[in-house]
């Protein structure tokens, strides 16, 4: 199974609405071709950045159909499946799969507390019965209230179709658990979270998948190079702008919001959220947008 276009930054995008909360095609085209545009290595899209359980199916099912048309062949198009049981994931993924999907992200299940080792393998092991996409795990414990650890992860990784993992932990010490026992295997890894980016580049991982690429795609880029060229000096040089970037999350009591809104920088699309989520207030909105502008004026003085 060729795996091989799997790596590099890709980014989960958000997912642009108008007034009425139907999906803004236009924006979100703009958005995906602005990330291969820019260099960006793949798009994911459903996934938690992009509200993905906040949307109606006809939502999601619609983002999805117009990120992989206007990827068209490009960049890999991850599409998030994820669900609250397994028959739902299931039927998710059959969708995913008549657009033309190839990638599909899987979690946990959800709001389902009670699951476990045993629940959450028979999940993977059923859902991989069911279809041919490529299946990339995905470890987000704050979401689906189950850390996936790596013991659970080395069983899944030897489920058919099963190709890597997104691991959003925040865990280092289990990430460099995954990267001893998947190296060299073709077993991709990508990390969740800008913080522990640089780092997890220079010890081997696949890649990256990080909300704020499309708005800083430079600077995530020059900080993946520099991490594959173990060029030390240089990632300590971006290591405070790659924290400042992580750090607009924080000018807003929800951070996908925050998100949203730094996104408007590029002038694509609305800061709006889907209900009952409310929107940055406008004195977050200065804050953010300045914040965005001194990241760049910083990254121009150490380029």
């Amino acid at each position: 199974m060729d795996v091989s276009a799997l790596k590099g930054i890709i980014p989960p995008l958000i997912t642009p609405v108008t007034e009425n909360e139907d999906i803004d095609e236009g924006a979100l085209r703009k958005i995906v071709s602005h990330c291969i545009d820019k260099g960006l290595h793949g798009v994911f899209i459903g996934g938690t950045m992009g509200e993905s359980l906040s949307s109606t199916q006809e939502q999601r099912d619609r983002s999805i159909r117009i990120a992989l048309d206007e990827a068209n062949g490009r960049v890999p198009v991850l599409g998030g499946v994820m669900d609250s049981s397994t028959r739902r994931v299931i039927e998710n993924i059959k969708r995913f799969e008549q657009m033309g999907g190839e990638y599909a992200v899987v979690s946990p299940v959800f709001y389902s507390t009670h699951a476990g080792t045993k629940e959450t393998i028979r999940h993977f092991e059923e859902i991989s019965r069911h279809t041919e996409a490529k299946i990339l795990a995905y470890n987000i414990p704050a979401y689906t209230g189950l850390n996936m650890p790596p013991k659970m992860i080395y069983e899944i990784a030897k489920i058919d179709k099963v190709v890597g993992i997104k691991d959003s932990s925040g865990s280092f010490v289990q990430f460099v658990s995954l990267l001893n026992h998947f190296r060299g295997t073709g077993f991709k890894i990508f990390q969740g979270l800008s913080a522990l980016a640089d780092i997890s580049i220079l010890l081997g991982a696949d890649g990256l998948v990080l909300g704020y690429a499309p708005l800083f795609p430079e600077i995530y880029l020059d900080m993946y190079e520099s991490s594959l060229k173990k060029d030390v000096d240089r990632m300590i040089r971006l290591a405070p702008i790659i924290e400042r970037i992580a750090g607009i999350n924080n000018f807003s009591t929800y951070s996908i919001a925050a998100t949203k809104c730094s996104m408007t920088a590029l002038g694509f699309s609305d800061k709006r959220m889907m209900r009952p989520s409310e929107p940055v207030t406008p004195e977050e909105e200065i804050r953010i947008l300045e914040e965005v502008k001194a990241i760049n004026e910083a990254y121009e003085k150490v380029k």
